[in-house]
């Protein structure tokens, strides 16, 4: 009774929105959602404006990972590592299992090269995202960090003379993030967590089958034991649960693709050739690359500016030293594991023209890795789990610095939140609030727009950082520790 009222009242809006947001044009024939337009030309525009940074900076991004660079008396919350896991654990999740599946089913093997050029235009916005995150973030009176497009649209804008433009464009931004953490970021994630618990635990023949309030309580109460802890307990776990979740899932993938390495060629071949088909399925070439495009850029969330939250809570003095580590994300998550999530699907399930018909998702995805190793499917639900409760903890803090940023920092404020986020896990596991997750959907992907303009206003900034940085660390000022 709750759900389909909630439904009844906000579905006219999320409808709304979503027109709105999604709205396609036509080009050759084939419709192009606008948002999709706006994401991957900003990655085009900044991998121009940096000079191709996005291959460039791999090694620099490396020596930061691994602490070369770490000061001894930096403000910040974080390690580089830990801000990585803390970003990555928010945007690789059930997205990089099953949507794959969708995007091959519909686009066939060349949607994935499209994918993989979007992955690494991603990487240049993700930077120039980190280093505004860094650069104009708040050190709070007991040392935590408020940070991402809030402020750096409010501070950076101001300085630019755009100040009454920069604070509602703030504000609109945290109220989104706050929206959208407790629909895609907290529900979607713990709704479908059940449903591969139920998958775990015998199918439907499951003693949790329709007991989806006795799984969220227990979900919430671990949600709960992290968050209430701040951000350090948040980077505890996603430090240790990211690293074992993606190589996990890529020991399976690997596993996978061994056993079938006479079909790897093919599929690799067949990524390219039908990346440039006129014929390929969906719409031609242009509605291959459409697919590719989207899935990359929803994937990674490039331009969206959720992950410069995390990013600018870094122990750091240097902005453009985050930048580095940033790129990286886009091409972890993009890349490495939804390129090696279609390879295992073209070269085990995938047949010419399916064209969406029959099992998709993370079902297609489990039975490319079942069709191989029989006793995956536990374990592949094992890890999807995880995925979806990483970037649970991950986006309550998303949401939580966008809470702050509205009603101001206060222990009370920030209790009231996170109680609010384990309610709404809970809630996710046993109703369907459908319009709740298309309207806080929307909302995520309308960010982009006032962040992305954020961005191309402060794009000077973010180059006079990254030159002044380059010059330090050329003649030796910035050097690395021994």
């Amino acid at each position: 009774m709750i759900d389909e009222t909630i439904n009844a009242a906000l579905g006219p809006i999320a409808d709304a929105l979503n027109r709105i947001i999604f709205f396609e044009v036509s080009l050759f024939g084939t419709g192009i959602p606008l948002i999709v337009v706006w994401l991957i030309a900003a990655g085009i525009f900044f991998t121009f404006y940096f000079n191709f940074l996005n291959f460039r900076g791999f090694k620099h991004a490396f020596h930061l990972l691994r602490g070369d660079y770490d000061g001894p008396k930096t403000e910040g919350e974080l390690s580089h590592f830990q801000a990585l896991a803390t970003a990555l654990s928010g945007t690789v999740g059930i997205g990089n299992i099953g949507g794959m599946a969708v995007v091959i089913s519909l686009g066939g093997p060349g949607a994935v090269f499209w994918l993989i050029v979007a992955g690494l235009f991603g990487m240049s916005t993700k930077f120039a995202e980190c280093v505004l995150g860094v650069k104009y973030r708040k050190v709070n009176p007991d040392g935590s960090i408020s940070g991402g497009p809030m402020y750096y649209l409010e501070m950076g804008l101001a300085e630019r003379g755009w100040s009454k433009l920069g604070k509602p464009l703030g504000y609109f931004y945290g109220i989104a993030m706050v929206v959208g953490c407790l629909g895609i970021g907290n529900m979607f994630q713990s709704n479908q967590a059940y449903e591969q618990f139920v998958v775990v635990t015998g199918a439907d023949a499951s003693y949790f089958l329709g007991k989806g309030w006795l799984f969220g309580i227990v979900i919430a109460i671990a949600v709960g034991a992290v968050i209430l802890g701040g951000l350090k307990s948040i980077a505890r776990v996603t430090g240790r649960l990211v690293p074992f979740m993606a190589v996990t899932y890529l020991v399976l993938a690997i596993l996978v693709l061994v056993i079938n390495a006479g079909k790897i060629p093919w599929a690799l071949g067949a990524i390219v050739t039908e990346a440039f088909s006129p014929t390929a399925m969906s719409g031609g070439m242009l509605g291959v690359m459409i697919l590719g495009i989207r899935r990359a850029v929803f994937s990674n969330e490039a331009g969206i500016g959720s992950a410069a939250i995390a990013h600018s809570a870094v122990r750091t003095d240097e902005p453009v030293t985050e930048g580095f580590v940033g790129l990286m994300e886009p091409f972890i998550d993009t890349v490495v594991i939804c390129t090696m999530t279609s390879l295992v699907i073209l070269t085990t399930v995938y047949e010419p023209g399916m064209g969406g018909e029959g099992i998709q998702g993370i079902e297609l995805t489990s039975s490319a890795f079942a069709s191989t190793l029989s006793w995956s499917v536990a374990p592949l639900a094992f890890i999807a789990i995880l995925f979806a409760f990483s970037t649970m903890i991950s986006w309550s803090y998303y949401g939580l610095k966008g809470w702050t940023y509205i009603f101001g920092e206060s222990p009370v404020a920030e209790v009231i939140f996170k109680v609010i986020f384990c309610a709404f896990v809970a809630i996710g596991c046993t109703i369907q609030l459908d319009a709740v997750l298309e309207f806080s959907d929307a909302m995520i992907f309308l960010v982009a727009v006032p962040n992305i303009i954020g961005l191309y206003i402060l794009a000077p900034v973010i180059k006079a950082e990254l030159k002044s940085y380059q010059a330090r660390l050329a003649s030796g000022e910035l050097k690395p520790k021994k």
